[in-house]
């Protein structure tokens, strides 16, 4: 046989799959069943994650912050390529295997009345049993959603990391500023207490004086060296170098809507990315069931082999040289049910474990944010109570008690203690402040995204 003839046969043989593949009676929707979820989201897939340092200057403000840190994190983008990763998994499984390819070469050529058979070519291809690639497809569907609200859960947690430093930074900032307004305030009454030890008064008022100022400034020195660790934690959300010098918040965005603890609670339940993953995960382990039960029936593989024949040796011998062509077919026996009873037991208790792990997780999650509520509702009443009542009070008291020290009605110590409650007043209502900010943030995280319709940004610093 010429080699164009046999080159010939076995493209012949070799287009059989295609056509087997076609006339098998399997419907588009059998492997058009799970719709690839990189084509709903096709932007997903084309993402630039780098944004240069530059753009993080003074004039930054929070959301400048939160892209940056959602474009560079290194920690969302592993999220990110884990999602890229099951989403690419899903084609795969529902795929028919590969087909396979024969070849066969007779050591002693086998004599038949037609001919000599020298050597054969075959092709087979395996088709899983109804419903297998399906189920396959579906369950790694399920997988790839589970990734995505990993993905988006890890943001969510990156966001609140960024705004949790954020507010401490700018909370940093008011405690400084109010602590050296206080010095100078403390300077003033220094300056009361000289004028009356040249009056003829005791040297006392001036020394508390000076060992006040001396506390003051030391608490100035303890705050401005926690800049670094609170810029070293920031840094590391956008990742960047930690010793990288980041500016003082521009302004602190206030929140002026209220929270409705039980609208919250319902958020929770419908909008989290933890729970909508573990909900995708018990999906996945029910189609790992209907999976598992599949295994208990028989996959089908049919093929074409072709036999080379050479001519008969005796002339007048009908049917001489002709080449055989078979159609064969087989199928696996699933005869081996301890094994696939066991994997059936597997997946029921991969859906139980998945169902719980749910149930816990929600409970978890529910006591969480009734802390944070919590903390966000006591940061707003100490707000209002040192605000709006204590620090005006504060405010008159150091007033009076320097006029009562003038007119020598009371002693320095009395003035002191007045300066020293005006001043942790203020940094309590600066703490509740940023608290308030703080705990919205985890609320936020917690429920799954905003719960708030309304924010305004407060004036610059």
């Amino acid at each position: 046989m010429s080699l164009s003839k046999l080159f010939q046969k076995i493209l012949c043989v070799g287009l059989c799959p295609v056509l087997l593949t076609a006339c098998a009676g399997f419907p588009n929707s059998y492997l058009k069943s799970v719709a690839p979820v990189s084509r709903e989201h096709p932007e997903i897939l084309e993402v630039e994650r780098t944004v240069d340092d530059s753009q993080l200057s003074a004039q930054s403000e929070l959301e400048d912050y939160l892209h940056y840190a959602a474009l560079n994190n290194p920690g969302l983008e592993a999220a990110f390529n884990r999602w890229k990763m099951a989403l690419e998994r899903i084609p795969q499984v529902r795929a028919l295997p590969d087909p396979r390819f024969n070849y066969g070469y007779f050591v002693e050529q086998v004599e038949t009345r037609v001919g000599p058979q020298r050597q054969k070519f075959g092709v087979a291809q395996t088709f899983p049993w109804i419903g297998k690639l399906r189920l396959r497809g579906n369950k790694a569907g399920e997988a790839a959603v589970a990734a995505q609200k990993t993905y988006e859960q890890a943001k969510l947690k990156l966001f609140f990391d960024v705004k949790d430093a954020y507010y401490e930074l700018a909370y940093l900032q008011r405690a400084i500023q109010l602590t050296e307004e206080n010095i100078e305030l403390v300077k003033h009454l220094e300056s009361v207490a000289q004028a009356k030890f040249r009056a003829g008064s005791d040297v006392t008022g001036v020394v508390k004086a000076q060992v006040e100022l001396g506390k003051l400034e030391d608490r100035v020195s303890t705050l401005r060296e926690l800049r670094d660790p609170i810029n070293a934690r920031l840094n590391a959300a956008l990742n960047r170098d930690p010793q990288l010098p980041l500016p003082w918040p521009k302004s602190t965005p206030e929140s002026s809507a209220t929270i409705d603890d039980s609208a919250v609670v319902q958020t929770l339940m419908f909008n989290n990315p933890e729970l909508a993953g573990l909900d995708a995960k018990i999906r996945e382990s029910e189609q790992s069931i209907k999976l598992a039960k599949k295994a208990f029936y028989p996959d089908l593989t049919v093929g074409v082999d072709y036999v080379e024949t050479e001519d008969a040796r005796f002339a007048g011998v009908s049917g001489s040289g002709k080449d055989p062509v078979m159609i064969m077919g087989s199928f696996n026996l699933p005869l081996w049910w301890g094994k696939n009873q066991a994997g059936l037991r597997e997946a029921k208790a991969s859906l139980g474990a998945a169902t719980k792990e749910r149930e816990n997780r929600e409970n978890l999650l529910v006591s969480d944010l009734q802390m944070a509520l919590y903390r966000f509702h006591d940061a707003e009443r100490k707000i209002s109570l040192f605000g709006d009542t204590l620090s005006p009070l504060a405010r008159n008291s150091l007033d009076v008690a320097e006029q009562a020290y003038q007119a020598g009605r009371a002693d320095f110590l009395q003035l002191i203690d007045a300066q020293r409650l005006l001043l942790d007043i203020q940094l309590s209502y600066q703490r509740a402040i940023a608290d308030r900010e703080q705990q919205l943030a985890q609320i936020e995280m917690i429920a799954g995204g905003s719960i708030l319709n309304e924010s305004l940004p407060s004036n610059e610093n």
